[in-house]
């Protein structure tokens, strides 16, 4: 099956699993959500029995603090080819040239982004691709805003290979109270541009990597708001390279 054909069917499954579920909140959350509704309503019915009913307000704040963070909005993302998406709300916190990771085989622009307490923690696809490379490691639970996170704290990279043979990588990092990473994407998965993939749980930093060689002209700087499967954040203006998977197969570590 071709591979534009694979990605439209792929692109209208998604779509229609958006349709049937309308709750605001990501699914990637809704178990946490249920475990924390029991807990408060149980402190709140406690403090009705020892109190008056103004002792339900705080239990009813945090409530609606707990639903806010793991809310879920619409978006509508790009369609261009060449514009590659922020996988996350948030501020830019850096923009620089690194030589990791290996799955890109060369230095690459790095974009960091710092997700707070108050941003929307899902994250998305920066553009359409395929899941060829994916790579968890066990580590610290520095703040996200620390130089000493980038390399010491628990990480998941995901590496995606674009039609045309492109590659781009994406880095959920826990940070110092997010110590859970979510990413639902496996190998040979089919992402379109703003699909959601997974989550970091209460703070965090995800960074994008663009392969130096292939020529982005990236379009934000450090202090820069973005969002996630909205904020272009790169415009590719190179050339197309052979597919991962035309040289050398598919890979993991």
């Amino acid at each position: 099956m071709e591979y534009s054909e694979r990605l439209r069917r792929a692109a209208h499954s998604n779509a229609q699993r958006q349709e049937d579920l309308r709750i605001p909140l990501t699914k990637y959350g809704l178990s946490t959500v249920l475990w924390g509704t029991a807990l408060l309503f149980a402190g709140a019915a406690v403090s009705t029995l020892v109190s008056s009913w103004v002792a339900l307000l705080p239990w009813a704040i945090l409530w609606a603090g707990m639903a806010w963070f793991f809310r879920d909005p619409e978006r509508t993302s790009p369609s261009s080819p060449d514009c590659i998406l922020s996988p996350a709300d948030g501020t830019v916190r850096d923009v620089g040239q690194v030589s990791l990771p290996a799955f890109l085989e060369g230095p690459a622009l790095r974009v960091g982004i710092f997700m707070s307490l108050f941003d929307v923690h899902v994250n998305r696809s920066p553009a359409d691709g395929t899941v060829r490379w994916t790579s968890y490691h066990r580590g610290s639970f520095h703040d996200a805003r620390a130089e000493a996170s980038l390399a010491e704290n628990e990480h998941n990279l995901l590496g995606l290979e674009l039609e045309d043979g492109r590659r781009i990588v994406v880095n959920q990092i826990a940070g110092v109270l997010a110590r859970r990473i979510v990413c639902s994407a496996s190998l040979g998965d089919i992402l379109r541009r703003g699909q959601r993939f997974g989550m970091v749980k209460f703070g965090s930093r995800v960074e994008l990597y663009l392969p130096a060689c292939d020529q982005y002209d990236v379009l934000v700087k450090p202090g820069d708001d973005v969002r996630a499967g909205s904020t272009v954040v790169a415009v590719w203006r190179g050339r197309a390279r052979q597919p991962l998977s035309d040289a050398h197969g598919q890979s993991t570590g």
